[in-house]
């Protein structure tokens, strides 16, 4: 545990400070654009206390986007805590990804498939085109309307445009495909053998050309390697809250969120 520790520790990112509505640190959002979504969010906050964030940042630093988005929006503690209303609309530049992070609170309301929606038809050919001012201007127009209670037209536009592929990253892909092959093997090989196989005394089989050996829990075969199974697992998972201040303006330069978080809704993209 104390080596994954370091190890995480070691490829995750920094994290930004939360300054405004608006944290561009990767400097693509045009100075007229940013005081306009600042504004926007403002008014859009103060109506029903619903809070939208936007970030970017240049690098992930090896980090996807996902964690690094939810490890961000609990940090950040946005939306109000017991009612979990915030949203996260990060942009990572260099890495060209993007992700809508949204609180648990409003999964229900701002859906995967609407932030995969904005995502596709809003930031992706506007960011391909180079405007991430608009791109980003758009998407959070739409997570407004949506939050406001009329989604049917974002919807429909989705269903006038429907994706042209399913993209897949070969990664994981690739991924799957070992540990499906490597789980099955291991699985013929503890199993088949004394079914299928030649018993040539207690505990050993011949399958295949090669001798299985099963004793006393293990497994083995033999023909110029070996082959053993077994297996351990353990997992943790721990939550955590604290308290913070709600605040809907800003007061010395500062700005927080309210206590909130996410447990991973949203969706994210690339361009």
């Amino acid at each position: 545990m104390a080596l994954l520790l370091v190890s995480f520790t070691a490829v995750a990112a920094d994290l930004p400070a939360l300054t405004g509505r608006v944290v561009d640190d990767a400097g693509i959002i045009d100075a007229g654009t940013r005081a306009a979504l600042t504004q926007k969010l403002a008014d859009f906050e103060k109506k029903g206390s619903d809070q939208i964030v936007v970030a970017t940042i240049n690098s992930l630093d090896g980090e996807e986007i996902e964690p690094y988005a939810n490890r961000l929006f609990r940090a950040w503690k946005l939306g109000q805590g017991g009612e979990d209303n915030g949203v996260l609309l990060l942009v990572a530049k260099n890495d060209r990804k993007m992700r809508i992070e949204v609180g648990y609170g409003l999964e229900g309301t701002l859906t995967d498939l609407h932030t995969k929606l904005i995502i596709e038809d809003d930031m992706v050919p506007a960011f391909r085109a180079g405007d991430f001012s608009g791109g980003i201007s758009k998407a959070v127009d739409d997570m407004v309307m949506v939050l406001e209670g009329n989604p049917e037209e974002l919807e429909a536009r989705g269903a006038r445009n429907p994706p042209d592929t399913i993209s897949i990253d070969p990664i994981v892909a690739l991924f799957v495909i070992l540990w499906v092959t490597l789980f099955l093997g291991g699985l013929a090989m503890a199993f088949l053998p004394p079914v299928f196989g030649t018993k040539l005394s207690p505990g050993v089989y011949k399958w295949l050309g090669m001798t299985f050996s099963y004793s006393h829990g293990s497994r083995s075969w033999s023909r110029g390697g070996s082959w053993t199974s077994g297996s351990s697992s353990g997992s943790g998972w721990s939550s955590g809250s604290s308290g913070s201040s709600w605040s809907s303006g800003s007061s010395g330069g500062g700005f927080s969120g309210g206590g909130g978080s996410s447990g991973g809704g949203g969706s994210s993209g690339s361009w």
